[in-house]
């Protein structure tokens, strides 16, 4: 019995020494052309967005960064065992903005994905910056066509919004085709989304058969719109398309019941302005008024859940047209450094930047609220490779100017009501 006692133990011995001589697994090296991000123990997995939430069009950025908290919340908080931390910078709805937070958000190393930007002639000049220092970014609510374009867009930026190609149209055959409108005005505020979608509009409209009478600019700090209102009323059209942000659209829409001429002419805006903000904006005279936006009776089955969890957590309704566009763009984001994130022993986290955005570039049915996405492939006339959306547009009509009342739907009681399709 002692011998075998010996034996066993020398043989113990000679395990541990033998076990202890196994070459330790090779430490990871990054290999990504873009460089990795590392992640130590217990340190967070940092998401940050690039969104104006502040000003006039806060509504707009606040509405999708709160898409992006649920998105976190609905993860429990954590990703691959690291806490999220979510950081971000305001962007201004507007390029000096969008410039600026590019430029301090490209400096932080540490982050791994974007969600942003909030307005296309942020994005512009912003995604170049991002892309070019190895970042991914997913926007929740750029519509401009040509972020999207083959020959302009840049390999960093996607989109979870849907591109104006598809909602400039709609606006264009609802006035044409519902409401029998033959002569028609735009007013853009210069800014990259209001100059292409009312292009867009136009097109469309002189495709139907329509007479474009004129296309008028505004500048989104102008505040007096009664001298382009009143050469509009001079072409004597019979409804105006502005999709503009919810300052310059309050003006437009109040005003244009003071100018001659124009007192029976129908208005429509775009998803820029729909918000609870632009009917106190607008006042009384937002009513009747159309809007184009995304089609919320056509997002999935999980929607309803998301604005129980929105009115929990927040206390109101969501605020503008893009929060479940983010929600997915963050759901995105999530799949997509789990499928390529490495993970020591440890807990350390590497996770290279090119993979990332390969990732999602490849991703293909994903389930979000918003429809079934996909990222990789082109729809003459609705998408590009980089538009994930899975676009689906309606018009509203506002019934109730009051603020308070706001609860866009297809129900009833909605305000404002989906009217179309």
């Amino acid at each position: 019995m002692k011998f075998r006692l010996m034996v066993f133990s020398v043989l113990a011995i000679v395990s541990l020494a033998l076990a202890s001589c196994q070459p330790a697994a090779a430490p990871y090296q990054c290999t990504d052309p873009l460089g990795c991000v590392d992640i130590g123990p217990g340190q967070p997995v940092k998401i940050a967005y690039a969104m104006v939430v502040a000003g006039p069009d806060a509504s707009l950025g606040i509405d999708s960064r709160r898409g992006v908290e649920l998105a976190i919340d609905d993860k429990g908080g954590k990703l691959l065992d690291h806490p999220i931390e979510l950081v971000g910078e305001d962007t201004g709805c507007n390029a000096e903005g969008g410039q600026a937070a590019a430029q301090k958000l490209a400096a932080d190393k540490t982050i791994v994905a974007i969600v942003g930007t909030s307005c296309s002639s942020e994005a512009r000049v912003a995604a170049p910056i991002l892309s070019d220092a190895g970042f991914t970014m997913i926007s929740a609510s750029n519509t401009g066509p040509d972020l999207t374009d083959p020959a302009k867009r840049v390999p960093g930026y996607f989109r979870t919004a849907h591109n104006d190609k598809v909602q400039g149209a709609v606006a264009a055959e609802f006035a044409y085709n519902e409401l029998g409108i033959r002569k028609a005005a735009t007013i853009h505020d210069g800014s990259l989304y209001a100059d292409q979608l009312q292009q867009v509009f136009a097109a469309r409209f002189k495709d139907l058969g329509g007479t474009i009478t004129t296309q008028e600019a505004v500048q989104p700090t102008d505040t007096d719109m009664r001298p382009v209102l009143t050469r509009i009323a001079a072409t004597q059209p019979e409804f105006i398309y502005y999709p503009v942000f919810t300052a310059a659209g309050g003006f437009i829409t109040a005003q244009s019941k003071e100018v001659p001429g124009l007192e029976n002419v129908k208005l429509m805006g775009a998803d820029g302005m729909f918000s609870p903000d632009f009917l106190t904006a607008a006042g009384e005279a937002a009513e009747g008024m159309y809007h184009s936006s995304p089609d919320f009776s056509a997002f999935g089955s999980g929607y309803a859940d998301f604005l129980a969890k929105h009115e929990a957590k927040y206390g109101e309704k969501p605020l503008s047209a893009f929060h479940a566009h983010a929600y997915d763009a963050t759901n995105i984001f999530f799949a997509a450094i789990e499928k390529v994130a490495v993970k020591d022993a440890d807990g350390t986290l590497h996770i290279p930047r090119q993979a990332l955005r390969d990732a999602i570039l490849a991703t293909a049915n994903f389930q979000g609220l918003t429809g079934n996405l996909t990222c990789n492939e082109s729809v003459p006339g609705q998408k590009d490779p980089g538009d994930c959306a899975d676009p689906k547009i309606a018009v509203y009509q506002t019934n109730n100017a009051d603020p308070a009342s706001w609860n866009p739907g297809a129900a009833e009681d909605s305000n404002p009501k989906k009217i179309y399709p």
